[in-house]
């Protein structure tokens, strides 16, 4: 596998200035030291948590506000969550475009964050629920355009040979950030109420904004100002004439296997709930999500750091296979609780190492003045890719059964995985 990766490497020398996706030996860790963890790093990190926290108060008590104050029924959930996902599909691959330059890529970065929080906590003082949706449309729009733009600026923060950690890093603390939101929504609704709850959800997200500019200011001047600026368009023909082609098409049959957590709650409540009872196997499984959320957070530094050892690409097949494995005992599973669990904790690892292993890939090859449309092109395909996943495996749940859903999935999983072979084999 080394042997393909060296090349791919070689190629980008005259846009990163380093080779980065190789093994590494003692001498190397030993001069790179831990100068991945840079205040900048700390940054972007600490501006992930705090952006998580703040959208996902609002988000968890999304359902209740509209039911309870609105009296909107649960379809009404559906069609804002839906339009506002798809407009955030759409603008990560615009915000790809603006974060070609390193310019625009700081300032999308800060308005987005910005602007996430401030009309994610306008929802708590809507009066109709029109009002609702555009907000949460807006609020999405926005966090969409900021993705790209973020990932980019943390490729300029560190040396190549980091990127993994500094993804495992930033991907951990989003991690962390999407279990403290709901902690904290709680006691925050039986203090101050539902709406007033969500308001004060502005608070993480402007202190996420204001460390996105603290990062900033860490990042080097010159690459602000190290090529004129060019119009704006998304190169797609460019990034993918690049080494970054394999990868690309290996990612984008993994994402449209890749489906929603939800889907994974409800498959262990279906199983739980003949057993344990409506109540019991409700909370048992969303015990279950908690966990797959901390093997997300706890495996994506761990991940990180194989991926700057062995390369990004072993590490995303390794992400691949425990989602296949996971699959399967989704499929074949009953109501066994350490079954189940063992599911859970696969997939919620999997998407660790994924999620830092394809952001590291993109960062180190992609050719610098082609990385905005690169992360573009990768959160676009995240987003259509899992909008796809679940729909179709939503439809094969009802129309069949769960373990047709579940075999669905697993298929894309084996095909992802003979994707990375081919891009990982010696020509």
């Amino acid at each position: 596998m080394i042997t393909r990766e060296r090349p791919l490497k070689a190629a980008n020398l005259a846009h990163t200035g380093a080779v980065g996706d190789v093994a590494k030996g003692p001498a190397d860790a030993r001069i790179l030291g831990d100068r991945w963890l840079r205040p900048g790093v700390v940054g972007i990190g600490s501006a992930s948590f705090l952006a998580d926290v703040g959208h996902e108060v609002p988000t968890s008590l999304l359902p209740a506000l509209l039911t309870q104050t609105f009296g909107a029924p649960a379809a009404a959930l559906g069609l804002i969550e839906g339009l506002a996902d798809g407009l955030a599909g759409i603008a990560r691959v615009g915000g790809g475009v603006l974060a070609d330059d390193p310019a625009r890529r700081r300032a999308t970065a800060v308005g987005g964050y910005a602007a996430t929080a401030v009309l994610s906590g306008a929802i708590g003082a809507a009066t109709h629920l029109w009002q609702v949706g555009a907000l949460r449309a807006a609020a999405w729009t926005a966090r969409g355009l900021r993705v790209p733009a973020r990932n980019a600026l943390l490729a300029d923060l560190v040396p190549v040979e980091a990127y993994g950690r500094a993804y495992g890093f930033e991907r951990a603390m989003d991690n962390l950030g999407a279990i403290a939101g709901p902690l904290v929504a709680i006691p925050l609704v039986a203090w101050v109420g539902t709406r007033a709850a969500v308001g004060l959800s502005v608070i993480p997200g402007l202190l996420a904004a204001s460390a996105i500019v603290y990062a900033i200011r860490r990042t080097p001047v010159a690459l602000a100002s190290a090529r004129p600026r060019e119009p704006l368009r998304l190169r797609v023909r460019p990034v993918l004439a690049s080494p970054l082609r394999p990868l690309m098409l290996s990612i984008g049959a993994f994402e449209i296997g890749n489906i929603a957590a939800t889907l994974l709650v409800l498959r262990a409540t279906e199983l739980l709930t003949p057993v344990h009872g409506p109540a019991r196997g409700a909370q048992r499984a969303l015990g279950l999500y908690v966990a797959y959320n901390i093997a997300a957070a706890a495996s994506s530094i761990p991940a990180g750091r194989l991926s700057d050892r062995r390369g990004p690409t072993r590490v995303l097949a390794l992400g691949v296979a425990l989602f296949a494995v996971a699959y399967v005992a989704f499929a074949a599973s009953g109501p066994m609780i350490p079954v189940l669990t063992g599911a859970f904790l696969a997939a919620g690892a999997g998407i660790g190492c994924v999620e830092t292993a394809e952001h590291a890939a993109v960062a180190s090859h992609a050719p610098e003045e082609l990385r905005g449309s690169a992360f573009g092109l990768l959160a676009g395909a995240q987003s259509f890719g899992n909008l796809v996943a679940s729909g179709v495996a939503g439809l094969l749940w009802t129309a069949v059964s769960p373990a047709l859903a579940f075999a669905y999935a697993t298929a894309w999983m084996l095909i992802a995985l003979t994707g990375l072979a081919r891009a990982a084999s010696p020509r």
